[in-house]
């Protein structure tokens, strides 16, 4: 069976993104940009188990988002906020950006609900 990710560091894998995303080991923790490619971007997560970080290329989570995509780049003008070129930075933007879809994603991400984890043993008394 196909693999949406697996971990780099302990193999775990996530055979669907909603397994990915619902998991409550997998936090989003930045956004690293590629201002020539967008979708070519990487959302970065840690895995909490394991504490290792996963990259994930943007254009996997791109159809997660249908509003509007603007044409204009801001990025290194007197509008731009520069939450992009922080690579930690998690908060939306606000301005009419070419690149203020991908933020809108990483909120969809942020808030997408997440499943309480399996215990993987029972403690014994």
């Amino acid at each position: 069976m196909k693999t949406f990710k697996k971990c780099t560091c302990c193999e775990s894998p996530w055979f669907t993104r909603e397994d990915f995303l619902e998991d409550a080991s997998v936090e989003l923790i930045g956004y690293q940009a590629n201002f020539s490619y967008l979708e070519l971007g990487f959302f970065l997560f840690n895995h909490l188990d394991c504490e290792s970080t996963l990259a994930i290329p943007a254009d996997r989570f791109r159809d997660l988002y249908d509003g509007p995509v603007f044409t204009q780049r801001l990025t290194g003008t007197e509008f731009c906020h520069g939450l992009c070129e922080d690579i930690n930075q998690l908060d939306p933007c606000d301005r009419k950006c070419e690149c203020a879809y991908v933020r809108e994603i990483m909120q969809l991400i942020r808030a997408w609900p997440k499943r309480m984890r399996r215990l993987a043993k029972v403690a014994q008394g």
